[in-house]
């Protein structure tokens, strides 16, 4: 019998005396493309962080592939929020894809393989950005950027895709591109992806977790007015790219909101 890719169980996370995550149940299995939604503040990043090992539970427990997360180096790869990291770092895109390749307890010095380049350069063309592997990182757009980031997750040849939030910061062509991408990717490899598109939710991904500390919802991607009033304690219409979406269904009275 498979393991599944993540199983998640009677999870919470808390930071000092605040709860960040509580009681969260949660099992996705080999192959699926799972999104993760919810309002700022609401725990989506700590709930990657437990997956990676990068977070102690207080309680609760957290199996990859039926292994500790740190047991599990090398099945991860892990697409960081943008904001999180610092473009005007000297170096090269290959020279970060290549980083990638790197395992545990390597010395300094570590000289990179003829394979592991030619694995770089491989992922490099893979994202659509062959002829930018000699550009510096400051000079790449921030959809240029995202790709990278992707590449250097794949580099080592992960069964289990983390993104959070990997379209939050660039235009509407390299989104598109992104999502093609991930849709290639999740034909051989589980994909959990944390955003705020709601394009995403309602015509990417397979599965949905709804997430505001506790689990408030995971099954198909389609959600009703009661289940969004529960995730964001408010009525909401969330729109995305100036279209709704079946994410949603139709409001009738109260206030909107634009997410």
């Amino acid at each position: 019998m498979n393991e599944p890719a993540v199983a998640m169980e009677n999870l919470s996370v808390r930071y000092g005396g605040t709860a960040a995550l509580t009681d969260v149940n949660l099992t996705v299995e080999a192959g699926e493309y799972l999104g993760i939604i919810g309002p700022n503040g609401g725990g989506k990043s700590t709930l990657l962080k437990a997956m990676l090992g990068l977070v102690r539970p207080s309680s609760g427990s957290v199996r990859i592939f039926g292994q500790a997360p740190r047991g599990a180096y090398g099945r991860i790869g892990y697409v960081p929020q943008f904001s999180e990291l610092d473009k005007r770092f000297p170096i090269t895109l290959l020279d970060v894809v290549l980083t990638g390749r790197l395992k545990p307890g390597f010395a300094a010095f570590y000289r990179y393989s003829a394979s592991d380049k030619a694995a770089a350069l491989s992922l490099i063309e893979q994202v659509g950005l062959g002829e930018l592997a000699k550009r510096r990182v400051s000079d790449l757009s921030g959809g240029e950027f995202q790709k990278m980031l992707i590449a250097r997750a794949l580099a080592a040849e992960p069964r289990l895709l983390l993104l959070d939030e990997p379209t939050a910061s660039v235009d509407a062509a390299s989104r598109e591109q992104i999502y093609g991408l991930l849709a290639a990717l999740n034909r051989k490899m589980t994909i959990v992806l944390v955003t705020h598109d709601l394009l995403a939710v309602s015509s990417q991904v397979k599965r949905l977790a709804c997430l505001n500390g506790a689990l408030v919802y995971h099954g198909e991607p389609e959600l009703g007015e009661e289940m969004v009033d529960r995730l964001y304690g408010c009525q909401v219409d969330l729109i995305a790219h100036g279209v709704p979406h079946r994410v949603l269904k139709q409001h009738t009275q109260g206030g909107t909101h634009d997410d």
